[in-house]
């Protein structure tokens, strides 16, 4: 098939079919460091920055304000915040689901960040910015490494 040189944007043709994507992530050091501390011994790892006294979770190799190399590491509490969440009434192919997903943005006291995850033994009707959550993590023997070894974080009743 021949290459059309395209000098304006009216040149531009569809393509007809599939293109093939190929791609694999990987955790990266401080990502593979902080799936481990979780498949092995429980707990949320962060990276804390001495110059700018910022700790960060997920962990990074280098501090995104002043650029220092991050070699600190702390446990993070298992019990956080919502910062903010949605509720998805389908599935990623767009089919209805039977019960709601709960997805929430949670915050740790002190914590420059936070993670992404499912709430559960929570209605979605129950669930508000500020609420207090806990992590709750699969059993150790079907831990695998990764953000699915916690199982959801689920309301703290304070």
């Amino acid at each position: 098939m021949p290459v059309d040189k395209i000098t304006q944007v009216s040149q531009t043709k569809p393509w007809h079919g599939q293109i093939p994507v190929y791609g694999q992530y990987t955790y990266g050091i401080a990502g593979e460091r902080f799936f481990r501390e979780i498949k092995a011994n429980g707990r949320i790892m962060g990276a804390k920055c001495s110059s700018c006294n910022l700790t960060y979770v997920p962990p990074r190799i280098y501090c995104e304000r002043c650029f220092s190399e991050l070699t600190e590491w702390l446990q993070i509490p298992d019990r956080g915040a919502v910062h903010t969440f949605t509720v998805s009434h389908v599935d990623l192919d767009g089919n209805r689901l039977d019960e709601p997903l709960i997805v929430a943005f949670v915050e740790f006291d002190g914590v420059h960040g936070g993670i992404v995850h499912r709430l559960g033994e929570v209605e979605p009707d129950q669930v508000y910015i500020g609420m207090p959550v806990e992590m709750r993590l699969k059993s150790k023997a079907k831990r695998t490494g990764s953000i699915l070894d916690i199982s959801y974080f689920k309301p703290i009743r304070v």
